[in-house]
């Protein structure tokens, strides 16, 4: 069985909201072992949703379709239909009386366009909406189910789990199981990981594998299918154990994990505490972390020093080494994160002190970024970095490289 999702409105193509509909829908149709082969969005022209509703007929088998189907003349996801399914377009009583029943309680005029939300095909089966105006819509044309949904999201998922999931159960023999697990790799590139399990993705047949970068990492979506879920499961199990072998070092965890959450359960089982000292990224590497449940219990604090004054007051950085070497330096990052760890008496510390830009500083270009790792007694580590991207990129990045730096040295 094909399925695609179509998205009709000029503000999705827009990017004034994002098509979050089409994510959530074709997870459920996952659960169902139902795959998803197109995700299509469509402005608000008649001709080219009729193109679009003519294209998802040759060549699925489920077509749901979210938005336009409000009152307004940009609103033609049943204009669409009708040219596609020749199929007459008659005003649903209860809708209608529904509509009127709301402006009069509301104590409003109703304007006559709002009857066009009432329009349904005339042979549609009608799903009433609880959560809005306009009913869903589940019409079949040839041997395509077409199902019409508002776009709104609350709509949308309220006739979904209670209308639509359940029709489909009733009229379909579903076969086969989807599963899918998306494995996160950090301290290696998309093209190494490529690399190194490149006889598993060239070879894939069921369980499927994906690569997918993201920022500052790689993940491995690998979807399997089985005549039951337990089944499928265990495909994904046996082919994860075999990639693991080749590149377990850089895995810290699979689906909704956070690499912050995994050096946070590092810490735990460890027993260690940690704190910070953060120049340009103002707080945010302690954000992370104390966002975290249960994260007094590794977290005691952090200093945010800002400028050379606060480095200077509140973590003792002396204003010789300053003078010498400016606050932006391996030197620099190296007092902090030594002077943090003990001010704060953790067992380990992170510095961080950059040019996050837009324009250079002591003399370094935008991106510049000096990381600082105390642990325990050992030598203090510093690394330095080059990021790209605007201020709050480079920010971002700088945090992500210290947990991917933790990540590594807490697993050993």
């Amino acid at each position: 069985m094909r399925s695609e999702i179509i998205a009709v409105g000029t503000e999705l193509l827009l990017g004034q909201i994002s098509n979050t509909n089409a994510q959530w829908i074709s997870s459920r149709l996952a659960d169902l072992g139902i795959p998803v082969y197109h995700h299509t969005v469509v402005g608000d022209n008649l001709e080219r949703v009729s193109a679009t509703f003519n294209q998802a007929q040759e060549r699925s088998d489920v077509v749901i379709v979210t938005g336009g189907l409000g009152p307004t003349e940009d609103d033609l996801t049943r204009e669409g239909g009708k040219v596609v399914f020749g199929q007459e377009l008659v005003e649903h009583k209860e809708t209608m009386e529904k509509i009127q029943r709301y402006f009069d309680q509301n104590q409003k005029r109703m304007s006559e366009n709002n009857r066009k939300q009432a329009l349904v095909f005339k042979d549609a089966d009608v799903l009433e909406n609880s959560e809005g105006m306009a009913p869903g819509q589940i019409y079949h044309h040839n041997r395509v189910l077409w199902v019409f949904l508002p776009g709104v999201p609350t709509e949308m998922k309220h006739l979904v789990n209670n209308h639509v999931i359940p029709y489909i159960r009733s009229k379909f023999q579903l076969g086969s199981q989807i599963v899918s697990e998306m494995m996160h790799f950090i301290g290696i590139g998309e093209s190494d990981l490529e690399t190194k399990l490149h006889s598993f993705i060239t070879s894939q047949t069921n369980p499927t594998i994906a690569p997918l970068a993201s920022e500052g990492e790689v993940g491995l979506r690998l979807t399997a299918t089985g005549d039951t879920t337990d089944e499928a499961r265990q495909k994904i199990k046996d082919l994860k154990h075999q990639l693991l072998e080749y590149v377990g070092d850089f895995y810290y965890g699979s689906d909704s994990i956070t690499i912050e959450e995994t050096v946070s359960d590092l810490l735990k089982e460890k027993e260690l505490t940690i704190g910070s000292a953060e120049s340009f990224t103002g707080g945010k590497f302690l954000e992370r972390m104390v966002s975290l449940p249960g994260a007094s219990s590794i977290c005691k604090g952090g200093c945010m020093v800002y400028t050379a004054e606060m480095k200077e007051n509140i973590l003792h950085v002396p204003k010789s080494l300053i003078n010498e070497y400016g606050t932006i330096s391996y030197e620099c990052a190296e007092v902090m994160a030594l002077k943090s760890k003990e001010l704060l008496n953790v067992d380990i510390a992170v510095s961080f002190t950059g040019v996050a830009g837009p324009s250079s500083s002591e003399g370094q270009p935008p991106g510049t970024v000096f990381i600082g790792l105390q642990i325990g007694e050992k030598k203090t580590e510093v690394y330095k970095y080059h990021f790209h991207g605007g201020r709050d990129q480079v920010r971002i990045r700088a945090v992500k490289k210290a947990y991917e730096i933790l990540f590594h040295r807490l697993k050993k």
